[in-house]
């Protein structure tokens, strides 16, 4: 059976991680570093409905991060789609996630399990930022995003890298990554919630976290604007929800 040129560069590239939904490999493609994501078939599905599914992921992930680019936001550049393969090429990112470099972090559940290609301790001082400055990162970057409709779906710490400015020769920046879930909303309650994953995500890996979900909330409010006050309203609200979810267990 003949290959497809995707699944040949699969082949020749190195693992990085593996998720239940994809597995992430680093390759090189014309002397370039790059990302590649590869939605795998899932064996307890009908062939032609993962088939359908794999398409339509890969490509509103496609389509997500393509809206991302054209309105600023920092995302990863595409560089090759193939829906019917269920691959993404993506730039490569040098870098660590900002989970890794927020001191006191809880260990995730599969680090002894994943396989990462960089497994050298790296300090938020090499990237040149305090740790409210990458807060306001943070803010700054999911309000560019929702500010152009786009949910991610799955904010967590480990969703975001910076990138090392000492091997580039590009400055300290912040990339919003893994926009498998993401969609196109306008709606409050939609991008409250988002915030409110990513709140949960900190009270869950970051011990004594409220500072910094602060932090994070005032650059979102600056960047927002107006726009903030439904949000923030709506956010209040979708809190209550989550606590008393939680009283009735």
């Amino acid at each position: 059976m003949a290959h497809s040129p995707s699944t040949s560069l699969i082949a020749t590239s190195q693992p990085i991680s593996q998720g239940a939904e994809a597995k992430v490999y680093k390759t090189t493609l014309a002397s370039t570093p790059l990302l590649i994501k590869h939605r795998f078939h899932k064996q307890y599905r009908h062939p032609s409905l993962d088939a359908s599914l794999t398409r339509a992921r890969v490509a509103g992930e496609a389509r997500a991060l393509l809206k991302c680019l054209r309105s600023g936001v920092n995302v990863p550049g595409l560089r090759m789609v193939d829906a019917s393969e269920g691959v993404l090429g993506l730039e490569w990112i040098d870098g660590q996630s900002i989970r890794k470099l927020i001191p006191g972090a809880e260990p995730e559940d599969d680090d002894d399990n994943e396989e990462e290609l960089d497994v050298t301790a790296e300090s938020l001082e090499e990237y040149g930022l305090s740790l409210e400055a990458l807060m306001g990162l943070v803010g700054t970057e999911i309000a560019k995003m929702h500010l152009t409709d786009i949910i991610h779906g799955d904010l967590t710490t480990s969703n975001m890298m910076l990138r090392h400015p000492g091997r580039t020769s590009l400055p300290t920046s912040l990339y919003l990554i893994d926009f498998g879930l993401s969609y196109v909303s306008g709606l409050v309650e939609d991008k409250a919630v988002d915030l409110y994953v990513l709140e949960r995500a900190f009270s869950s890996t970051h011990p004594e976290s409220e500072p910094l979900f602060a932090s994070v909330l005032n650059a979102y409010e600056a960047k927002m604007g107006k726009e903030w006050v439904a949000v923030k309203r709506r956010l209040d609200d979708v809190r209550l929800r989550g606590r008393k979810r939680s009283m009735v267990g």
